[in-house]
């Protein structure tokens, strides 16, 4: 490794496709394809058609065995260089984030100049598989020499084996799913349902004043036929989402989470480039933001830890890693996996109790101005394509902070398997 000091990681900007409700709009689209099409958008923004760009680091979490390189294959497809380096990488949720840091690590050391960041999913799309039983039939098949043998391989065989598994957003461990995990979580946390459905209905309204006031015209680009993101209700109203019944806690009569505070199944894609300073300014691209601290953490959560209270042990190692306080940003992108787990993380920093025996510090990080967090809305009104968040949450950010001139701005993302990353993008 060079001992050159370390390069600043500019944000040049990101694009998305739009986002859409599984099983709707993109019914017909692959991560492939989506990938592909969050890679053009970035190419024609910026101007890379044919570019060598340093690598493109990206991944899905619902992915099938046949894209065992989905973002070379991407890459392939898209309009830049096929010269191009890449490489898929997977942390749940927080995956495209993780990717731009991974990725930023090596334009601060000098190991790239530039790269682009990307994540996808679909569960429209998702792989259906036999069970292992029957699929170790179909490999002696495969592997017989006589027709004997392959008859001998079906011995014993039964009509069940032919029953499909499809992938799940269950907790290997644990055997339950995250909304599950959530709703014990809200009721360790004593959040409330009206508190969980204001904070969706919020998350809609910024969202829709966002788009009708053209913040995401550069940052949506139509596929497929599709110009706008289908799960956001501009019309959505407190007493709408104050009608609809528990989703995960069905049958103790206490369960708060419901599919209007909860984000739901998504298709989507989403890129940003990053690039050093002296790149950025050779293909005369302004600078919208600097990406300068990562940090991951993860929990206990099968000791019974909250499964996603991961970013509030992310949030406060960043902090201190960046000498500053919970209060010295201008703008919180905290991702809405479900209402209640964004509320969570808000009185977890705001316990005295809580921040000294799990987070180590001598008292409360304090409570945040709600006016400053999500203001242009977040997952629960956009969906959340779950690799898909992170760039998209970038791009959002990367923008804000140009269109003010200055500021901060903090990032925190909760995952599957009790993990978190947060991130500090700042523009002087």
């Amino acid at each position: 490794m060079s001992d050159r000091s370390l390069r600043r990681v500019a944000i040049i900007g990101g694009s998305r496709i739009p986002f859409c409700r599984s099983n709707t709009l993109y019914q017909d689209q692959s991560n492939l394809d989506m990938l592909t099409g969050a890679l053009n958008a970035v190419v024609d923004k910026f101007g890379l058609a044919g570019v060598e760009i340093g690598e493109v680091g990206a991944g899905a979490v619902i992915s099938h065995s046949k894209d065992w390189n989905l973002t070379r294959e991407a890459v392939l497809s898209s309009k830049l260089s096929p010269l191009t380096t890449a490489y898929t990488v997977q942390m749940a949720c927080g995956t495209s984030l993780q990717a731009a840091a991974q990725l930023g690590a090596k334009i601060a050391t000098g190991q790239i100049d530039s790269a682009i960041a990307a994540g996808t999913d679909t569960t429209s799309d998702a792989p259906i598989v036999f069970s292992r039983r029957f699929a170790q039939r179909l490999i002696k098949v495969s592997n017989a020499k006589t027709f004997g043998q392959k008859l001998a391989a079906f011995a014993g065989f039964r009509f069940k084996e032919l029953k499909p598994f499809s992938p799940n957003a269950g907790e290997p461990r644990t055997k339950m799913s995250m909304g599950e995990h959530c709703e014990i979580m809200a009721k360790e946390w004593q959040i409330k349902r009206e508190d969980q459905d204001k904070l969706a209905y919020d998350s809609h309204k910024k969202a829709a004043a966002a788009l009708a006031g053209g913040f995401f015209d550069d940052l949506i680009v139509p596929f497929a036929g599709v110009k706008r993101d289908n799960h956001l209700r501009p019309d959505t109203t407190l007493e709408k989402l104050a009608t609809l019944k528990p989703a995960f806690d069905k049958t103790s009569g206490q369960g708060t989470l419901t599919a209007g505070n909860s984000t739901p199944l998504t298709d989507g894609a989403s890129a940003v480039l990053l690039a050093s300073e002296d790149w950025a300014r050779e293909r005369n691209l302004p600078v919208q933001a600097y990406l300068t601290h990562v940090k991951t953490a993860s929990v206990d959560f099968v000791a019974g830890e909250g499964l996603l209270m991961a970013p509030t042990v992310a949030v406060a190692r960043l902090l201190k890693d960046a000498n500053l306080t919970l209060q010295d940003f201008d703008f919180y992108e905290i991702h809405e996996a479900f209402a209640a787990q964004v509320l969570c993380t808000l009185k977890a920093w705001e316990s005295d109790e809580y921040c000294q025996k799990r987070l180590g510090l001598p008292k409360a990080l304090g409570s945040i101005d709600p006016a400053k967090i999500n203001v242009v809305g977040s997952s629960l009104a956009f969906g959340h394509p779950f690799a898909a968040t992170g760039t998209r949450i970038l791009a959002n950010l990367g923008k804000l902070l140009e269109q003010r001139g200055s500021g901060r701005g903090l990032i925190s993302i909760c995952t599957a398997g009790g993990e978190g990353i947060a991130a500090i993008v700042e523009r002087p």
